[in-house]
């Protein structure tokens, strides 16, 4: 029995597609995580980042090449934030236990970071503000820094391109500036 001249490029296509779906099902499969403390530690040979959250457990997460710096003068790097130690920051990670890998920080330095958990209740049209009504029944109104983020528990992506919802529950992690709250991370519940 003869093959067909199309049947051997239509066995590498569906390889090929097989392939392409095994590594977006693998990449879905990676948990990013919110970690928000202050920098205890900075091990530049390891390249690890050691922060102690508010419960006071140490989590600690590798740096790599690619991991970027937000909020910190003439630091762009996971490693430049040596010598910060007791500093604010919040690090978004992938992966799990040791394997955890800072893919970006933000630096707040001597900011302390708070949260508020609520409803988003309105999102400010042409304007970068969110009211998130809270269990006490209060709103709190919010300004939405430039390097903001929205971690889904899938995927953490930018403000600027996922946004915030009406009737979303969320954890807001903030700082205060001037009197104004400062959000850096929606959280979704």
């Amino acid at each position: 029995m003869r093959s067909s001249p199309l049947q051997a490029p239509l066995r590498v296509a569906l390889v090929l597609l097989a392939a392409c779906f095994a590594v977006a099902v693998a990449r879905a499969q990676d948990v990013t995580h919110v970690v928000s403390g202050t920098v205890e530690k900075v091990d530049a040979g390891a390249k690890t980042i050691a922060v102690k959250t508010a419960d006071g457990t140490v989590d600690t997460v590798k740096s790599t090449e690619k991991t970027t710096v937000h909020g910190l003068k003439d630091a762009a790097k996971g490693a430049d934030l040596a010598g910060k130690e007791g500093g604010h920051v919040i690090v978004h990670a992938t992966g799990e236990g040791a394997a955890k890998t800072a893919h970006s920080v933000e630096w707040l330095g001597d900011k302390t970071v708070h949260t508020a958990e609520g409803t988003v209740d309105d999102v400010g049209k042409g304007t970068k503000t969110v009211a998130v009504k809270t269990a006490d029944g209060t709103k709190q109104a919010f300004e939405v820094s430039e390097h903001a983020t929205v971690d889904t528990g899938k995927a953490v992506g930018r403000y600027s391109a996922v946004g915030a919802k009406k009737g979303e529950h969320v954890t807001v992690y903030y700082t205060e500036e001037a009197g104004k709250k400062i959000a850096h991370v929606f959280k979704h519940l």
